[in-house]
């Protein structure tokens, strides 16, 4: 009987053993996803007080941007069409009275 009754303080023993370390894992677990939160708040505190944009609203301006400069270069190009029409000579050369 002795042996029997050692035997199951030996399974409740690795039970016990389990359930611990199978706690001290969860409590690991959950306090990585803490710091991992933490951080990223940390991080996101930082950029916000950097003044700092994200990828995607940098992505967007620039693409605002490249189509600015396209209306403004077609516009150029238009002005410049339209001025050799009105003045077929091409442009008056402006001559300072020192020339």
């Amino acid at each position: 009987m002795s042996e029997a009754s050692g035997g199951r303080r030996g399974g409740k023993l690795f039970d016990d053993l389990a359930g611990v370390a199978g706690g001290a894992f969860s409590a690991l677990a959950g306090l990585r996803q803490e710091m991992e939160a933490m951080a990223r708040s940390q991080a996101d505190l930082m950029i916000q007080r950097l003044d700092l944009v994200k990828r995607e609203d940098m992505d967007a301006a620039m693409e605002l941007a490249r189509r600015a400069t396209e209306r403004v270069e077609a516009l150029e190009a238009r002005i410049a069409a339209l001025e050799a029409r009105n003045d077929p000579q091409g442009p008056v050369e402006n001559s300072s009275p020192g020339n």
